[in-house]
Order: C-alpha cells, then structure tokens, then sequence
C-alpha cells in the first residue's frame, strides 16, 4: 500500500461524515423538528445547515453549481431555505422544518460525497492555493476544506448526539 498524502486525508476526512449521517437512527418528523432544551437548532436545521454550507463552499470552490438546485423544491423551504443557516434567528432556524429524513440524509450525502470527490481529484500542491483573502492570513484552499469537513462532523455529531438523547430508552 502507498503512503497516504494530504489529498488521500482529506478525501478520508470527507467521508467521515457521510458514514456518521448514515448510522443516524431513524426518527419520526415531530423528533426530526424537535427543539431540545428549547434550542433553536432542530436535527433537521442542523443537517439541513450541513449540507448548505458544504454545498455552498463547495461550489465556491470548483464553479459548479450547488446541488441545492436539485433540491430547493423537495425541502420546500421558502425564502429561508435559500440561506445556509449562519445568523439565523431562533424564528428563522425554526422554520426550518423537514418531515423527511432520508431527504436530508440524500442531500447531506449529495455534497459530502461531492466535496470527497472534488478533494480526490486534487494533488497536494494546489492545497496552498490561496481561495479567500479575506482573513489574516488568507484562507488557503487546503485550509477551507478542512474547514469546511470539520464544520460537518461537528454538525452531524450534534445531530447524532441530539438523535440518541430523543431516541434512547429512559433508565430505571
């Protein structure tokens, strides 16, 4: 086997994700909708915001056009839906209301699996591109994919944690 190089992480990262999205219990649309603890944040807005903000980066970053074309009329969300979710307010994020789950987990699979595809066709040298100057120090291209990864593990970690708290048998 060949060493790994930092495509080959980044394109292992990538997946990362889409394995955690897909061992997510099954869930019924009121616990898809739930807002736990009274936070704003459903599952369904924090996948959703996933895949939003992968799909919106991602084609920032390759000139493609967002998957969310191909899905703006199944989510149904309005004007909302054409945000990604940074910003919103506790009335805008519980808006976002999704009945279905495998609508979410396809969307979310849809750019995850762009995003690793997109990774795998790079080589490492391109990863020190600069894509965005402005940040101090400007954002390479390397640096935003990962960027972009760990904001989706960290979202669908939430959704799965929120998913377990909902769906675990009470103790006792």
């Amino acid at each position: 086997m060949d060493d790994m190089d930092a495509v080959d992480l980044l394109a292992d990262l990538a997946q990362r994700p889409i394995d955690a999205v897909a061992a997510l219990p099954a869930l019924t649309p009121e616990q898809l909708n739930a807002h736990p603890a009274g936070h704003p944040n459903s599952i369904a807005w924090l996948l959703w915001h996933t895949g939003r903000e992968v799909d919106v980066q991602l084609a920032d970053l390759t000139a493609d056009p967002p998957r969310w074309e191909e899905y703006r009329a199944r989510f149904d969300l309005g004007e909302v839906g054409e945000t990604i979710g940074y910003g919103h307010s506790a009335e805008q994020a519980g808006s976002i209301r999704v009945e279905d789950q495998d609508l979410l987990v396809d969307y979310l699979r849809a750019t995850l699996t762009a995003l690793r595809d997109h990774v795998r066709t790079l080589s490492a040298s391109v990863l020190d591109e600069v894509v965005d100057e402005g940040w101090d120090p400007p954002v390479t291209r390397g640096v935003r994919l990962v960027s972009i990864v760990d904001d989706a593990i960290a979202h669908v970690a939430q959704a799965a944690y929120a998913a377990g708290a909902l769906t675990s048998a009470p103790e006792g």
